[in-house]
């Protein structure tokens, strides 16, 4: 138990500090590195964050006290199905408009709106369980989550309805944008943050693989035996690796870290020496 702890607390750790970091260098250095796409990089942050700071940290207690009450356990459900949209829906956002180099006041609105449509989807899809009272505590996912026990037809049409909207349609978007990227050879390109997108798509794929097998496991299942516990703990760690990941991601794009170590350095030494705010020319 220990050691599952010590790696939730860790995640955990990452995860705050981590994003917490990557949005203060977005609000603070914005001039220091070029970001065409800062809306879907803002919302995949905060889901990030969210993660860490609600679901990660509720997994965390729920191992060391034995289990999850109403209704916390309820609002960790929704939002963990929130986040797992908003972030895959980020990320596609982003592969596009990476793709098609779109800018301009109208993109920007309308990868807001795409991005806030990702958001109330997963809260929908989350909220479908809760109304319906079938979310109960699963200690092997170490959080509350969904339990069939009546009807498979029910679990079939819910599941099949929500990764096709949630999941299998943004990742399909994900990847067709990254397959036509690779074809294309633009060397005259000026470096942009979206340039980290194939490693968020790669992430993103890598962590939640293991949550879409357990589902794919379930659906297989017509008496309705949810997966292997071990499995449903390995989606759970791995999905919690994702919120880590991304700010080390972020931090590999050369500009981005220059800027974060330009804050890093401005915050931690104040400097007392004189500072150049002026020059003026002496005729001679």
């Amino acid at each position: 138990m220990w050691l599952l702890v010590s790696v939730l607390g860790l995640e955990m750790v990452m995860g705050v500090s981590g994003n917490c970091l990557v949005l203060l260098v977005k609000a603070k250095c914005r001039g220091l590195f070029r970001s065409r796409c800062w809306v879907p990089f803002l919302s995949l942050s905060f889901s990030d964050l969210g993660c860490s700071m609600l679901i990660i940290s509720g997994s965390l207690l729920a191992v060391l006290t034995g289990g999850q009450s109403s209704p916390w356990c309820e609002v960790v459900s929704l939002l963990k199905f929130a986040f797992i949209t908003s972030s895959i829906g980020s990320i596609a956002f982003l592969s596009v408009q990476r793709l098609f180099l779109l800018s301009g006041k109208v993109t920007v609105f309308l990868v807001f709106a795409a991005c806030l449509l990702s958001w109330a989807t997963g809260a929908v899809f989350g909220a479908v369980p809760v109304i319906y009272a079938w979310i109960k505590y699963d200690p092997a996912e170490m959080l509350c989550a969904v339990f069939w026990e009546s009807s498979y037809s029910d679990m079939l049409i819910y599941i099949l309805c929500a990764f096709s909207i949630c999941i299998f349609l943004p990742f399909l978007i994900m990847i067709l944008c990254a397959l036509i990227s690779a074809t294309k050879c633009d060397s005259e390109k000026e470096a942009d943050l979206s340039d980290i997108t194939p490693l968020l798509v790669a992430a993103y794929t890598f962590c939640y693989t293991p949550f879409v097998l357990s589902e794919l496991i379930l659906l297989g299942r017509p008496d309705l035996a949810p997966s292997p516990a071990w499995l449903r703990t390995v989606s759970s760690v791995m999905s919690y690796l994702d919120c880590s990941l991304n700010p080390l991601i972020y931090f590999s794009h050369q500009d981005f870290r220059e800027a974060g170590l330009a804050l890093l350095w401005t915050k931690t030494h104040a400097s007392n020496d004189p500072v150049l705010i002026a020059i003026q020319q002496l005729d001679l």
